[in-house]
Order: structure tokens, then sequence, then C-alpha cells
């Protein structure tokens, strides 16, 4: 699997003396800047790999590289080499070792990446998703793309590709058939027995949460809100496209986002632009580990480390 996010345009338009100059500074870095992870993972036994490759671009342009595993029972993640943060060299490198479990209790969670069904998940994300897709009028926001035409990578081999377009013609409605219809009905499957486990979400504020969404008082807000969009957004371009293959699985997706963000109090706007994908393969074979599970002297524990940062105060 492997996903890309790439900030083609981030810009704010502002009166003179509005910005200051840490924003500049950071507006600087995130222009052109991208964000990838790519991976491996199978079921049983449990196994990821991802790479997490950031890109920042500017004047203070710097990469980063941070390497991850997961098993059923422990997490590493490696030690990059980071500029502004002069790292002893001991541990640079090195794979930090986490337990997921320990770290959920912490935080009071009781799940963890040992523990998750994952064949649930797949069930939870296939139903809400097709829930959400089933509120829109086919006609209306949907549309096949040739594969030809629809600029997907060399190895991705599709049957079919449907596109899902937001236009600011269609914005309104879509949002409203966002909150209304298709949000009360995501609770009701979050709400399902089955997915509790998974979950751990306390019903009682699932029920809370749909009886604020569905209250007078909050669809009176929306509707205000809704009707003033104009005020604050401008939808130059929103396109998510989905490639199947022969066998009806999702391979790839790719996100064409262009919006700007008005704030008509300040007169400041926001232009973005993004664009992103996700791409699958190898599915339901055998896969191939690059990384393996770190061992002996590749691993730090956390008190290791720690240790290693009470050592630190000469830099």
């Amino acid at each position: 699997m492997k996903s890309i996010l790439t900030v083609n345009n981030l810009t704010i338009d502002a009166p003179a003396g509005a910005s200051d100059d840490t924003t500049g500074m950071v507006l600087n870095m995130l222009q052109n800047a991208d964000i990838s992870i790519s991976g491996v993972h199978q079921s049983d036994p449990m196994q990821t790999e991802l790479t997490m490759v950031l890109n920042l671009k500017g004047d203070m342009a710097m990469s980063f590289n941070i390497p991850m595993v997961m098993t059923s029972d422990k997490m590493y993640v490696k030690i990059p080499s980071i500029p502004f943060l002069p790292l002893p060299e001991t541990i640079v490198g090195k794979f930090l070792e986490l337990d997921p479990q320990e770290l959920a209790e912490q935080q009071g969670v009781g799940v963890t990446p040992g523990t998750v069904d994952t064949k649930k998940v797949q069930d939870l994300s296939n139903e809400v998703l097709s829930t959400l897709l089933g509120e829109y009028d086919e006609e209306t926001y949907f549309k096949d793309v040739k594969p030809a035409d629809a600029g997907l990578p060399e190895d991705v081999d599709a049957k079919q590709v449907v596109q899902f377009e937001v236009t600011n013609g269609n914005v309104k409605e879509a949002l409203t058939i966002l909150v209304n219809n298709a949000l009360p009905k995501v609770i009701d499957i979050l709400s399902k027995e089955e997915y509790k486990d998974l979950l751990q979400i306390d019903p009682a504020k699932l029920t809370e949460a749909k009886q604020e969404l569905q209250s007078g008082e909050a669809r009176a807000e929306f509707d205000k809100s809704v009707a003033d969009l104009d005020s604050y957004l401008t939808i130059n371009n929103f396109k998510l496209n989905t490639a199947i293959n022969k066998d009806d699985f999702p391979v790839y997706q790719n996100l064409l986002m262009d919006v700007i963000i008005k704030n008509p109090e300040q007169g400041q706007n926001v232009n973005l632009s993004l664009t992103g994908s996700n791409q699958y393969s190898k599915i339901n074979e055998k896969q191939t580990f690059v990384i393996g599970v770190p061992q002996g002297e590749d691993v730090i524990t956390m008190e290791e480390l720690q240790q290693q940062f009470g050592g630190m105060s000469t830099y």
C-alpha cells in the first residue's frame, strides 16, 4: 500500500500586516511539501511495516524518513536524524520499542494493533462508505471515467474508474445530505453491537450525538451556515476517483482538491490545493517484508531512551 499527499498551493491573501513572520515561514515550508506512507500488511500472523517520508520545501527544506513496524504485541519506530534537534548518535537509526497495550492502558483505551479484528474493520469501513455514498444521487455526483483517461499509474490495472465530484453548484446540497441524511445513519452503524468491542465508544454518547445532530436548534444553525456558505467557501475543484480491478477491489484512489476558504470579517482568504492518492497491490497474496522485526542492538527501549535524553544537558 502507498499513500501520497502533496500540498500544491497554500497561500493566505490578507490585508497588509495581518500575517506575521512565523506564518510566512510555515507557509513557505509547506508550499509543495509532500508526505508519503508506503508499507506492507498481513493479517495472520499480524505484521505491518510502514515508511513515512515527509519532505518540507522552501528556505528551510528538509526531509524525514521514519520506518515503523507493528506486530501483534509490539510497535517499533526508527529514530530519525533531525537537523534542529541534535540527538545522540547512539540512538539515531535505532528502533524505539513501544508496548501498544501499555500505552493503551495509560490512555484508557482497550484497543491495540494486536487486538484489532481486521475483518470487522473492513466490514465497518465498507458499511460506512456504502451508507455515505448511497445517499447521493448517481447522476448528480457520480460518473464513469475511462481508465485510459483517468491518469492512473502504469501498474494499476483497472476495469472501471468511478468519479465522485462536488462543485459550487451542488456543495450546499451535498453538505445537507451529509448532515441530515448520512451522518445519523453512520451513527446507527457505529452503535451496532458487533462493532462495540472494536470502537469502544460509549453508546450513550452516540445516542446523544445523534439527538444533538437532529435537534431543531442544530438544524436551524446548520441551515443558516449552508445558506451563507458562498461567503466562506469556493470550490474550484473537488474530485475523488476510485479505480476498481477485475476482482472488484478498489485498488487506487486519487483526490484533487482546490478550494478557497474565506473569512470576510477579517478580509482574509486561504487558498488550498491538494492532491492525494492511495494505492493497493498484491491483495490476498503472500507478503514480503523489507524491514522485518527489529532485533537485538537495533532496538532501544523507552527507559533507555529516557536515560539518553537525561544525559543531553551538555547539548
